[in-house]
Order: structure tokens, then sequence, then C-alpha cells
């Protein structure tokens, strides 16, 4: 027997017991007269001690531990003189009586600490170590954890879980697909699936009402922290059912699990923000509502006033930092400094000091009197004390600049506490999104995405004010969750279709399947996928995806672990028919 316990199960109540532990070594600490042991295992960490009267076959084993070995120890149980609170086997130690050297270790390349001084290429390329640390033990028993209460839930609301194709026709919409190629029919091509959609609807047209998929989903597009080459998703789908219906039912889930995973009872429905106010006011489709600080509209009051930068704007917006007026001209510098960054991409900020004593001082007082700077306070509803933040410049790109800077102000004045959970729907997204490059418009969601009731009639004639009965769950700025009515009409999907640019021999050749389907009777339905990686990360309070996932991509799509995508044999690419070209031969 390897064990009787874990390493950490035992507890004072357990004193004087016989037990076997197997584990890690976590570290030896020679005090001279004695020594300490730590091992751990997945459920915790245990000290060993050593007699130095002890057998001098354990004596000999003692001394040739190192870092990592894998151990199995006897002994019995007693009380720590000096206890350590802190572990929940911190008032026992176990007193070896026999030590077994399983495994020998090599040094590892980092240390194995929850304060490691191992950077993150490092920890990804020995992922199987930086998998003994606590930190990221503890997202994936959380990932654990928040996968059984997803599919309690959902099987308590009689949804069925049924897997769907990873082999699939590719549908050149959306991103870029993974391309498989057919050994057995050369020249022919699968894609993994960006999302179960398809399958799912056509799960609603075989008459089962109600499914749901913990599912892995493809897309090939550049990465950042909360995106990677293969990801989880929570795929549902739900016939006889129209939106309030779905946001509901997964407004409830939510709930269930911010109440079961952290503790957090939410009672409120959550808010419901259409798109175009979201933007308004937030300057993005997945605003974080911790805080307000909403945008206010300059434009009409500030301009042709003789001041060229917002004469030559077509929108002039801002925000009001309650209680910032004591800005210092360092802290603004660094403020201007901000909203210049790339990924901010404003020219310049313009700031107005409300102070105390009902004064103003701005980096406009040249162009403005103190009699409309307090306009424009009145505008802000802003009290004294206060900052207001102003940018100026084409509208689209000064609501992302504004939204950046909210962001940055509310983290600055400590408005976002990653304990706090502020949940919301944005819902009423455009059905369709026009792309200057192609001249053709895309679906904002995915071309199966209904359109509102009562937009419909001008689908034809001015697609572009058509709104899609879509919605999107977003928690503190991240959006976890997207979904839709979906269309159960042939005629107004090819209708949708037609919008999209789509010929009916394109649309036949890359969807006939699901459109001969909905000739025979397809349901009214609807659905939502939520991200899981996302999910897990915000409870976890981690900043990437990559932290809640086991074995995860870098920056560039890699697994450093395993040196993959590598390349293949030639013998392969031969049984493929399938030839390199020359710059990719090189490469």
């Amino acid at each position: 027997m390897y064990r009787t316990h874990t390493c950490g199960e035992l507890r004072i109540a357990d004193i004087d017991k016989n037990v076997t532990l197997s584990g890690w070594v976590q570290r030896i600490r020679n005090l001279g007269g004695m020594t300490f042991i730590d091992i751990r295992d997945r459920y915790g960490l245990t000290q060993l001690v050593v007699d130095p009267d002890s057998d001098k076959t354990i004596l000999s084993a003692i001394n040739n531990l190192g870092r990592e070995y894998v151990v199995k120890v006897k002994g019995k149980v007693t009380e720590r003189s000096n206890k350590n609170l802190n572990i929940d086997t911190g008032e026992i130690e176990i007193v070896i009586e026999d030590l077994e050297i399983i495994n020998s270790s090599e040094h590892p390349p980092f240390t194995i600490e929850d304060d490691t001084d191992g950077g993150d290429e490092l920890r990804m390329k020995f992922r199987y170590l930086d998998l003994r640390r606590n930190k990221v033990r503890n997202n994936l028993e959380l990932r654990h954890q928040m996968s059984i209460e997803i599919r309690n839930y959902l099987n308590n609301n009689n949804f069925l879980e049924v897997e769907t194709p990873v082999l699939i026709k590719s549908t050149p919409e959306g991103a870029r697909d993974f391309i498989v190629p057919s050994r057995v029919n050369r020249g022919n091509f699968y894609a993994l699936p960006q999302s179960p959609q398809v399958f799912k609807q056509l799960l609603m047209v075989g008459g089962f009402d109600r499914y749901f998929q913990i599912v892995k989903c493809f897309r090939d597009e550049d990465l950042r922290a909360d995106r990677q080459p293969e990801f989880t998703q929570v795929d549902c789908e739900m016939s006889f059912v129209d939106r309030d219906d779905i946001l509901a039912l997964f407004e409830d889930l939510s709930k269930h699990l911010f109440e079961k995973i952290k503790g957090v009872k939410i009672v409120d429905d959550y808010p419901r923000i259409s798109y175009k106010d979201a933007m308004e006011n937030y300057g993005s489709d997945k605003p974080d509502i911790r805080f307000q600080m909403t945008f206010k509209d300059l434009t009409s009051l500030v301009q042709d006033k003789g001041f060229k930068v917002f004469d030559n704007s077509e929108y002039i917006g801002g925000i009001c930092a309650k209680g910032c007026a004591g800005y210092s001209r360092k802290e603004l510098d660094n403020l201007r400094a901000f909203v210049k960054k790339p990924q901010v991409g404003a020219n310049g900020l313009v700031y107005v000091k409300y102070n105390q004593d009902g004064s103003f001082k701005s980096s406009v007082d040249k162009f403005f009197s103190a009699d409309q700077l307090k306009e424009w306070a009145l505008e802000f509803d802003a009290q004294p004390g206060d900052l207001l933040l102003i940018l100026a410049g084409k509208k689209d790109n000064t609501l992302r600049a504004l939204c950046e800077l909210r962001l940055e102000m509310g983290e600055r004045m400590g408005l976002r506490d990653p304990k706090v959970f502020a949940p919301l729907w944005v819902v009423d997204f455009p059905l369709l999104e026009w792309d200057e490059e192609t001249k053709r418009y895309y679906a904002m969601h995915h071309p199966f995405t209904a359109p509102k009731l009562e937009d419909r009639g001008v689908l034809d004639t001015a697609p572009e004010k058509v709104r899609a009965d879509a919605y999107d769950f977003v928690v503190n700025g991240v959006e976890l969750g997207g979904g839709s009515v979906r269309i159960h009409d042939s005629a107004l999907q090819h209708k949708v279709f037609k919008a999209l640019g789509f010929t009916k021999e394109e649309a036949d050749n890359q969807f006939g399947f699901l459109m001969d389907a909905f000739k025979y009777g397809a349901p009214p339905h609807g659905g939502i996928a939520f991200g899981f990686d996302r999910w897990v990360s915000l409870l976890a309070g981690e900043e990437s995806i990559r932290d809640v996932i086991a074995f995860p991509k870098n920056n560039a799509a890699r697994d450093v672990m395993t040196d993959s995508p590598s390349a293949v044999s030639y013998d392969q690419l031969q049984e493929l028919g399938i030839k390199l070209s020359p710059d990719s031969q090189k490469e």
C-alpha cells in the first residue's frame, strides 16, 4: 500500500495513528539535531520529522533526498510543538519510521512554490511541473467544480448532453478555420468546428428540445490573453422559446454558479443594456458596470468656440472622475501619455479641474471661460473636487479611447474590485456590419441569427438598420457568453444570406443541408454559448485563460512543451496528396 492517507488529510484527531504517505518532497530543512521534510500531493502538504537516533537506513535515505523526489514514508502522527495554522495539516507532523525513495528527480528548472521564479514560457515548457503548484492545481479544481455544477443544473432542467462531430465541413464565415486533409478523399478537407452551431440547430429539428455540450472549439486567429486556438464552450440550445425564456434560464444558471462557486448570492435581475446605449455610454459592447463614470457627449456644447481641436472633431466626449481634482501635474502628464498609447489611440487629452473652492483650472483656459467650463461641469453633474477628462476626434475612435481611459481611471481609483461581480445582458446588436475593404456585409454574430421581428421589413432596403435578436452575457467587462434566437424559416434565412452577399449557389453549397432540414418542420429555437475558459478565469481572479487550462498554447499558438505544431514527413504528405510550396519548405 502506497498510502493510508493523503498529504492533506491528517488532523489533530489523528494523533498516535500509524500512517503511510506518498508524495513529492517540497523542501528539506536540516536544523542540526533535527531534520524536517515537507511532502505534498494534490491534497496538501504534511511535515515529516527525522529523529537523529533513527535507523541508519532511514538516515542514509534522508541524506540522499532532493527536491521533487517521490517518496513513500511510514510513521506515527504526533502533535507539532510549533504549529502552522496557515495549512490544514499544520497542527501535526509524522515521525518517520521508514522511508523509501520511489523515484529520484533532477533539480527542477524553476522553484515549485506559489511564488515561483519561473517565467511564463519556462513554466509552459515544463507544464507538468507547473501543474504541481497550488495556484495551477486550484484553478483546475475550480474548473472541475464549475463543470460539475453546470452539468447538474442543466440536467435538472431537462437538458441532454449530446456530442457533435469534430470533423466537419468548412464554412468560411467568421474566424479562419483549421483545415484537416482527408487521406481517403484526396483533395478534400474537413474543418475543425468553430462551434457546434449548425449541429445544435439540427438537433432542434430532430426534436431534442434542450441540448447542451461542454465542447472543444477551434479558431485559427491571432491570440491574446483571453484567446487560444482551441477553447471550451458551454454550448446550449432550446426549442419553443423566445429571448426572455433563454435569458431567464441562463441568468439563473449564472446565479447558481456565483453562489455555489464563490458564495455570492445575487437576487436582483441583471440589467439589460442595448448595444447602442452600451457604445454611447461606455464605448464598449462589454461594459464594466462595477462603476458608472459614463460618457457625456459635449460636441454641440463645445464646438465652434475657436478651439481648433474641438472644431475639427466629429465627436467630443468625456468622463467625470469623482474626487480627482487634486491630481498633480505629473499624474495628468501620465494620463496624457496613456491616452496616446497605440492601444488607446487618442491624439491628446483635455482636462478640467473643478476645485474645492468652486474655481476651475483646465488645459484649455485660453479658449474657454470659467462660465463655459461651469456649463461643462453641469453637463457632467460634477461637484467641487471632481476632474473632467475629455477626448476628441472621429466618433468611433474616440469612443474606444474613452473606454480605455474610463477603465484606466476605474483601476486607479480602486473601483474595479475583483471580488465584486456586476453581470448584465447586452441586447439588440446590429444584425450586420459593413466591411469597407471587401464592400460587403458580414454577420455580427453568425448567419443564422434572427432579425428582430419589428425590423424585418427593412432587411432588403436598409440592412444596416436591422437589429438582431441577439444577446451577450457580460461580467466585469468580460464577455462570457453570447447567443441569439435563430432563424427557423427557410425564406427568411435565404433573405439574410442575400443581404450577406451569398449567391443561392454559395448558400446551398455551404449550408444546403441545414436549409433542407428546415423544409421538414423546424421549431422556433435559440441558444447561447458561454466561454468556459473565460468564465473559470474570471472566478479564479486570473487575467489570462492560459492559467485555467491544463496544457495551453503560447501567444504564437505553439505548445512549447511538445514542440507543436511541427513538420511531418514527406511520406505523410504524399499519402495526403499535399505538396508544400517552396517558401514553406524553406521555413
